[in-house]
Formats: structure tokens, sequence, C-alpha cells
């Protein structure tokens, strides 16, 4: 998936994708930082960070 940087779609297009991935509503994820940045910190209201790499790792 893919989508330019314009407007925050690729933002958009990272929580969708990593929602859709760890099978949680879009606004259980956030960015907390480097909106602007190619590296990112994100958060995730619904799961902690274990069950977000069990997760992950299933999703590949």
């Amino acid at each position: 998936m893919t989508a330019p940087p314009a407007d925050g779609q690729a933002n958009e297009a990272l929580i969708v994708l990593l929602a859709q991935a760890l099978g949680v509503a879009k606004t259980s994820v956030t960015i907390v930082r480097g909106e602007a940045s190619r590296d990112k910190v994100i958060a995730f209201a619904s799961v902690d960070e274990s069950e977000v790499r069990k997760r992950l790792q299933r999703a590949e």
C-alpha cells in the first residue's frame, strides 16, 4: 500500500494498515511522533506491546 505524503494521506494509510493488521479500530492507532518523518512512533490504545508484536507476526 502506498500513498503520497500530501495532506496526511500516507499517515492515514499507515493507520488503516496497522489497524487492519492488528484487528483493532482505527481510533486505537495514533501517530505520537514523526507525522512528517519516515520514522514514526505509534501508540495503540487497545493492545499492549507484546500483543502488537504477536499480531504483527501473525499478519506476515
